[in-house]
């Protein structure tokens, strides 16, 4: 295809045969082939992951999309990011980006590009170059505790997030908050075949230093600890995936955060706890009930703990059955990285709190879960999907609703615009 037809095809709207289903993925696929890996519907994007590095994301491109109308120049989703901040300035109004789309499909890459786009593009000062820092190295942070390997992605975000980043009346970018939801705790202890665990877990196994490790009583081999390699399908190591080199990136992100020594070092103290606690196993009694065996794991569980992982207490002790305290003992180790994480975007947000009382404007980020689907689905992720799919309906509703109210703003009748709006939904990456 022709630089020209690609150009008179960048916007799904232009096309003759927009009521076809048949256009509209053609016209897709002969961009992908030609590496456009995006197409508007309108003043939506489209992406299609290419799966391979483009270089399409340069500083020159960053600067060649700012303050230039967004129709001016092929899509990118520099032109939205752009066009999302003019717009918030000149309206003096909130705005939000939504990302939707399967697991895999890029979403989180597209954030990251999104804060890039406005760590650079946006006007600069000493206070300002912190709060993005700070924005740009939560990224690495909560990739790493928030995200795994699964049989679709090998970065897949096991948790939603919704991101507002806050601006002065200036346009400078002042401060940030992040609310996370739906964390998919149940994966600390169970992963399907050819899946891992949160990234956090290997990235400390094989990057920590060896004082450290000492320390946390672990060894530099994730085969020894159960939550990594039992359930696994033993997939700890993944050729994309560097944990060593990701390891250093999430000390220095941490550091640039703001954390302090104290605060890094009882956080990857309860992420060995976790590992730990995997390691505890049980035999039964001439009774039936559950007994901690004296391994090594034991001397790095509390004295607290051996009463809780093997008695559930009402009004009296009462004590377990082995398959109760393997319950139990699962339970606690995803309660305690559940209730670690949400510490952690805590402490995220403490450090890019903007504490002028002054009226600010945002821009909110909101990526979506991606859909998922194994081959044992859990009630944990009917819920991810559910939600999913309930914020995808909000969002075409709202969407349709907008554009319908401009079409009749315009005088065009619905019949016109219905096979245009049609295709709204398809904003995936």
């Amino acid at each position: 295809m022709s630089s020209q037809e690609s150009k008179d095809f960048y916007d799904f709207v232009l096309l003759d045969a927009h009521n076809s289903e048949t256009a509209f993925l053609d016209n897709l696929k002969k961009r992908f082939t030609e590496d456009l890996i995006y197409t508007y519907i309108g003043t939506l994007l489209i992406s299609v992951n290419p799966y391979k590095e483009l270089d399409i994301y340069t500083k020159k491109q960053m600067d060649l999309y700012m303050g230039v109308n967004f129709f001016e120049l092929p899509p990118h989703i520099y032109a939205l990011a752009d066009n999302v901040y003019h717009t918030m300035l000149s309206e003096t109004n909130n705005n939000f980006i939504l990302i939707s789309g399967e697991s895999g499909a890029g979403k989180t890459e597209a954030s990251k590009k999104i804060l890039q786009y406005y760590a650079v593009s946006c006007p600069s000062s000493t206070l300002m170059d912190t709060v993005r820092d700070r924005m740009l190295m939560s990224n690495p942070v909560l990739e790493a505790f928030g995200n795994a390997k699964t049989m679709k992605n090998d970065n897949s975000s096991r948790f939603g997030k919704y991101m507002d980043i806050q601006f002065d009346c200036q346009g400078d970018a002042v401060g940030g908050h992040i609310l996370s939801y739906l964390l998919e705790k149940s994966r600390v202890v169970h992963q399907n075949h050819g899946e891992r665990n949160f990234h956090i877990f290997y990235q400390l196994v094989e990057g920590g230093e060896e004082d450290l490790l000492r320390h946390l009583g672990l060894e530099k081999d994730t085969k020894r600890y159960s939550y990594l390699v039992l359930s696994s399908g033993e997939c700890s190591n993944v050729s994309s995936i560097n944990d060593k080199d990701d390891w250093k990136t999430v000390k220095n992100a941490l550091s640039v955060i703001d954390f302090d020594a104290n605060d890094i070092e009882h956080l990857f103290g309860i992420i060995a706890s976790v590992l730990h606690l995997g390691n505890v196993h049980f035999d039964g009694d001439t009774k039936g009930y559950a007994t901690l065996n004296t391994n090594a794991a034991l001397r790095w569980v509390s004295k607290v703990l051996h009463e809780a992982l093997t008695f559930r207490k009402i009004e009296v002790l009462s004590p377990f059955t082995v398959d109760h305290a393997i319950y139990a003992r699962d339970a606690l180790a995803k309660a305690i990285y559940g209730r670690a994480f949400t510490w952690l975007v805590n402490r995220i947000n403490e450090s890019l709190e903007n504490r002028d009382s002054e009226r600010k404007t945002v821009i909110g980020l909101l990526d979506i879960y991606g859909f998922e689907v194994f081959s044992v689905n859990s009630f944990e992720q009917f819920c991810i999907n559910y939600c999913n799919e309930k914020l995808q309906q909000l969002f075409i509703q709202l969407t349709l609703k907008a554009e319908q109210e401009e079409y009749e703003a315009e005088g065009i009748g619905v019949s016109e615009s219905k096979s245009i709006i049609h295709h709204s939904s398809i904003i995936i990456e």
